[in-house]
């Protein structure tokens, strides 16, 4: 708990780690702006209805704000964060100053990589408060109208919402796994950070193609936008559930595999 704390107060100190963040505060302002100023229009071919009638009700906002996160910024930022986690304090020196120390590396690998995840949830959490209070303030409070066309009551809708942004930094998790196990292979953060952003971009453009259909159950991009089925009358708890045993297990192969690296990695010399 000390090594994760002490963790913590430097992440929470550095001018950088707020790059992300102001980035990622700019989306709700973006979406109310949209709402307020574009006339109705009829609802796009594949668009989210939510996204489309952004402007009838403030917790609307909150979801087409976690569209934009799901679809590509969240998962960057978090590649972000886990590149650095390993890759940062290499370019530095201070990894080496650290493990020149009685320390696990079991320990330090577990608790950068938990710092991690918590700025990828901070960066959601951020976003969705942004999201209901300026969406409320411009657009009011309401009852949410599901994908099936039932009503459900802002309370209820709230804790959904609460739940999605949930499965959308799971999600995020895994690209922040990916940059993470590439962080331990290199000393460069920004290498780790393109080559998962890169690998993330390819896996979504693949499954943009019917054709490769055979291996979007098993890409965890292709899961991105399953938060929609909570909104469902009844929710449709399937497709959730492969897409958490997705992250699961995607997340779980590259801890492994950054262990199995870190550990046997001479960092010393």
């Amino acid at each position: 708990m000390t090594s994760l704390r002490l963790e913590l107060f430097k992440v929470v100190h550095q001018k950088r780690t707020y790059i992300g963040l102001l980035g990622l505060l700019a989306v709700p302002l973006i979406v109310v702006a949209a709402g307020a100023l574009e006339a109705p229009r009829p609802q796009d071919p594949g668009e989210p209805a939510f996204v489309a009638h952004v402007s009838q009700n403030g917790l609307l906002v909150m979801l087409s704000a976690l569209t934009a996160l799901a679809a590509f910024l969240l998962p960057i930022v978090a590649a972000m964060g886990g590149a650095s986690s390993v890759a940062r304090e290499a370019e530095t020196g201070t990894l080496k100053t650290w493990l020149s120390r009685p320390v696990s590396r079991t320990g330090v690998l577990l608790t950068k990589w938990t710092i991690a995840v918590l700025y990828a949830l901070a960066g959601a959490a951020l976003v969705a408060v942004v999201s209901l209070v300026a969406g409320v303030a411009a657009f009011g409070l309401h009852p949410l109208v599901t994908l099936s066309g039932t009503t459900i009551g802002a309370p209820q809708a709230l804790a959904l919402i609460g739940v999605a942004y949930l499965l959308v930094v799971a999600g995020a998790v895994c690209s922040l796994s990916i940059a993470f196990f590439i962080s331990t292979l290199t000393d460069s953060s920004l290498t780790a950070a393109t080559i998962a952003i890169a690998f993330f971009t390819v896996l979504t453009i693949l499954n943009a193609f019917s054709v490769f259909d055979f291996v979007k159950p098993y890409t965890y991009s292709s899961y991105r936008l399953v938060f929609v089925d909570l909104f469902r009358e009844p929710i449709y708890w399937s497709p959730i559930r492969r897409a958490l045993l997705d992250y699961g297990v995607t997340t779980g192969v590259l801890l492994l595999a950054a262990w199995a690296v870190f550990s046997r990695k001479d960092i010393l010399t």
